[in-house]
């Protein structure tokens, strides 16, 4: 396995107070990545500064050997690398159907040119993201729910539909904050197949997540921050047998 995404000496800090600093780690291609840490280790503020959300003040971020290091958050998706939120965004008023039609990228549609000299183009544009929005839905289980409000969903449906704004990107990596949270257990179950099945299918995954379930179930790899640096690497069995980790978790020595 390569490294896909890599992080050298990565450091931001807000009000003089280094939320990361000085983060040094790799995502590995084809695997799911598990990013854990007690509360305030800088886990949220390591996927801003990855996904362009943030600048950093130091360090640099490359994703397939581009140095994305500060890129805008839109041009880092169409290099293919997306992420989701822990909140997820309400979009009142829309469809599920319609929520996810509003992700894709580049949507000719949206220029003044392309509205008013190649309306042609346009419409196939358009056709094509609504053919494969309703796939996505259908392969999420929610294609029952198109036309319902995406503001009444539960929280479940809610992240299955963050994930599917993801996918409609095309993704190569996908950072998933927190997709366990506020889950009931079906839908967790559901989630956590999918996530299964779209690695097995090239795209690879780094998760921020408390669940320790989810994490023991899905990672390959585990990277533990404490106080925005990287504490320690590996297995799940191998991080949580850490007494480092065990420190860092409870504030006292194993």
């Amino acid at each position: 396995m390569t490294d896909y995404l890599t992080i050298d000496n990565l450091t931001k800090r807000f009000g003089g107070v280094a939320a990361i600093d000085g983060c040094t780690l790799s995502l590995r291609k084809g695997l799911i990545t598990g990013l854990i840490g007690p509360n305030g280790a800088g886990k949220t503020t390591l996927l801003n500064l990855i996904s362009g959300m943030v600048k950093p003040d130091a360090g640099r971020v490359s994703f397939e050997g581009h140095d994305i290091t500060g890129v805008a958050a839109h041009r880092i998706a169409s290099l293919g690398l997306v992420r989701t939120f822990q909140i997820v965004r309400e979009l009142s008023g829309l469809t599920v159907l319609e929520s996810l039609l509003l992700s894709p990228g580049h949507q000719m549609g949206e220029t003044v040119s392309g509205a008013l000299f190649r309306r042609p183009t346009v419409q196939e544009q358009e056709q094509h993201n609504a053919i494969k929005a309703r796939r996505i839905l259908a392969r999420i289980g929610l294609w029952h729910l198109a036309d319902q409000s995406a503001s009444q969903l539960s929280g479940g449906q809610k992240k299955l539909l963050e994930l599917a704004r993801a996918l409609l990107l095309e993704p190569k990596l996908i950072l998933l904050d927190e997709p366990a949270a506020g889950v009931s257990p079906p839908l967790l179950d559901v989630i956590m197949r999918l996530i299964r099945e779209l690695r097995d299918e090239g795209i690879s995954f780094g998760i921020v997540e408390h669940d320790m379930h989810l994490i023991a179930e899905l990672c390959d790899d585990v990277h533990v921050l404490a106080e925005g640096k990287m504490l320690v690497s590996g297995s799940f069995a191998e991080v949580t047998a850490d007494p480092r980790v065990v420190e860092a978790y409870l504030g006292m020595p194993a």
